[in-house]
């Protein structure tokens, strides 16, 4: 298994997994909050691509998950009460985080939380930040269980999704 930058020819994949948890949700199988055609789509993988910073984890020649790493704290996050007061240089957002869901329980996302972890060590980074709709109960418990505390919630429109409570999520490094 690797995590590595994404490449042009990356984008169908990354679109195939985006699908399948639209698909999951759409039948009931899952709750991430996220809405076809609005969030996340081929535009947002497009997006982060072009902005160099969109990974995805590659496990025996097939895409497994795929997440944007990188210093954006989203408007949003200007409404939460963080613990720990670091410079935005200082401060590593995690977005998106996908796992194909006919891969999931084989440990991915744990994973990629701990490249996540490794690359804002990389860079500096002391505080960790990441997002999740406060029904992804899955992302929820498996980001406490890896340390991170939810901070709060804010009611807000996010990615084009209305009504959405926001659990911000934070863990302190330094």
């Amino acid at each position: 298994m690797e995590i590595l930058k994404a490449k042009k020819a990356d984008i169908d994949s990354i679109e195939r997994i985006y699908e399948n948890i639209h698909d999951e949700e759409e039948k009931g199988l899952t709750i991430t909050g996220w809405i076809r055609n609005v969030y996340p789509t081929r535009k947002t993988a497009e997006d982060a691509l072009n902005r160099d910073d969109l990974f995805v984890m590659v496990d025996e020649s097939k895409m497994v998950a795929v997440a944007i790493i990188n210093q954006i704290q989203v408007d949003e996050y200007k409404y939460a009460t963080w613990k720990h007061n670091a410079s935005d240089n200082e401060i590593m957002v995690l977005h998106g985080l996908a796992v194909d869901p006919f891969e999931k329980k084989k440990g991915y996302g744990k994973a990629f939380v701990a490249f996540y972890e490794d690359y804002a060590k990389q860079h500096g980074c002391v505080a960790l930040r990441m997002d999740t709709n406060v029904l992804n109960t899955r992302a929820r418990k498996l980001y406490q269980k890896l340390g991170y505390e939810e901070i709060g919630m804010i009611k807000c429109v996010f990615n084009g999704i209305p009504n959405v409570q926001l659990v911000c999520l934070e863990k302190y490094l330094g």
